[in-house]
């Protein structure tokens, strides 16, 4: 069983997520840190609950998403894992760092790709890629059916969708993510997006304003 814990971190107030299981293995969703009390937190968090971190998964690779990949993917020896289509945004991170005025050097090893449908296992445990394109060319939620919950990274907020006017983001595809795929799942699947609260697919689909009929 998966046990979520959230960390809010970097400028962009981005959530990062740690799924671990009662045999201490665990993975990393969007490690966020940009900080160095950022990094020594979750090395800290990683250290007090003995967790061995076994994967590295990105929901997309817009650059709040992406600043702790080098440090986890070193540290951890992993290859962190995305979709093929996002690796043009990864590539670009560290440019788009550089706008906004801040330092970042961006993992630059090889990457594990994740298609729609992926399963991806943590002993027991199970998350299934859905491809929610829109707020970037190919975001991914990563669903539980067992615990009745989704990771949505940028595509579904509470109460709100994400940005679209980024580079490879798509207003109606976005939309569209949301209402086949994310819509489709039991209304009492909990919503953990990539930032702000968590909430429910159920909620949204009743008090969401973007996604009104």
């Amino acid at each position: 069983m998966f046990t979520i814990e959230i960390f809010t971190f970097n400028p962009f107030q981005e959530n990062t997520y740690v799924l671990y299981n009662e045999k201490g293995n665990a993975l990393i969703i969007d490690p966020g840190t940009y900080f160095p009390a950022e990094v020594q937190t979750m090395k800290d968090f990683i250290l007090r609950r003995g967790l061995n971190i076994v994967g590295l998964l990105n929901t997309h690779c817009h650059l709040d998403h992406v600043f702790g990949n080098s440090w986890v993917a070193a540290a951890h020896q992993l290859t962190p894992q995305i979709h093929p289509d996002e690796e043009p945004l990864h590539e670009a991170s560290a440019g788009i760092a550089n706008q906004y005025g801040l330092d970042f050097e961006a993992y630059e090893g090889a990457f594990q790709y994740i298609h729609e449908g992926d399963r991806i296992h943590l002993d027991e445990d199970e998350l299934v890629a859905i491809l929610v394109p829109g707020h970037s060319p190919a975001s991914l939620a990563f669903y539980c059916q067992q615990q009745d919950f989704v990771i949505s990274g940028d595509a579904l907020f509470y109460e709100s969708i994400g940005r679209t006017d980024l580079p490879g983001g798509n207003h109606q595809q976005l939309l569209h993510s949301i209402k086949e795929k994310l819509f489709n799942l039991p209304g009492q699947t909990q919503v953990y997006p990539g930032h702000g609260p968590k909430t429910s697919i159920q909620h949204e689909m009743q008090h969401n304003p973007f996604l009104k009929p």
